[in-house]
């Protein structure tokens, strides 16, 4: 065979491979991308930090962040429908403490321009009355808003039996109660876990508040600091052992017990 003839058969056999190679390409179809379904996003105005209880709204406290549609409740505040809301809800106050990234909803806010705070944030039929403490009697400064303590009267009485001295006796008049502020702070101070101050601040029901009127009168109060475990414990709660029902109010969160006879 001449060198003429290998030369071609070569060529022949490359172009013919070339061809097969092309046709094989040619029936492959490319792979279909798998495209995820676009979730309906709107803007939902949250907290940009948190807002403790009974603080003002900063400037930039507040954003606007992408929410799903489907699970944006109706209370939150929109951005479609109301875009002036960060200028408008500036310089309220939380009635109710928010955490980084949660909605604001206004049933949670007080504007600063309307009643006052503490009117906002007492429930309905409740009473707000202060009372004088000490470290000795306000449980060394470790009582904080929002926190549930016992009231304890104090006092002596005059005993005839024993020559006409005076018998010390003490007795708790009012149990779960919650603490609204000490002083004028209705939160935790600067992050401390103590806040000492000289009035208490206690959340009560009218006879509850006229009970508490007549033992200042009667004697010597004491706070008594009650555990997180046994706030929502059934309890008698005032002098005459009537059952009642209470509010019992924990970050945010409002629940209610009935005290029993």
């Amino acid at each position: 065979m001449n060198t003429a003839r290998i030369v071609v058969l070569t060529i022949a056999v490359g172009a013919g491979g070339l061809a097969a190679y092309l046709a094989s390409g040619t029936d492959r179809k490319p792979a279909a991308v798998a495209t995820a379904p676009q979730m309906k996003t709107i803007d939902v105005l949250v907290a940009k930090s948190d807002i403790p209880l009974g603080q003002k709204v900063a400037p930039g406290a507040l954003q606007w962040q992408n929410w799903p549609a489907a699970t944006a409740s109706d209370s939150f505040i929109r951005r479609d429908k109301r875009p002036d809301a960060v200028q408008k809800l500036t310089g309220s106050i939380a009635r109710s403490p928010f955490v980084t990234g949660e909605p604001i909803r206004e049933t949670k806010l007080v504007q600063a321009n309307g009643s006052g705070f503490m009117a906002a944030v007492l429930p309905a039929g409740m009473r707000a009355i202060s009372t004088d403490i000490s470290p000795e009697t306000g449980a060394g400064g470790f009582i904080l808003p929002n926190d549930r303590v016992d009231v304890i009267l104090s006092r002596r009485n005059r005993n005839n039996d024993q020559g006409g001295g005076n018998a010390a006796h003490s007795e708790i008049i009012l149990s779960n109660i919650r603490v609204l502020a000490i002083d004028q702070t209705p939160r935790e101070k600067d992050g401390q876990n103590t806040v000492i101050g000289k009035t208490a601040t206690l959340e009560l029901r009218p006879d509850q508040a006229e009970t508490l009127a007549r033992a200042r009168q009667s004697g010597t109060i004491t706070l008594a600091l009650r555990s997180l475990a046994d706030a929502g414990q059934i309890v008698n709660d005032d002098m005459s052992g009537q059952g009642n029902t209470i509010n019992i109010v924990r970050y945010g969160v409002t629940t209610k017990a009935t005290t029993r006879q």
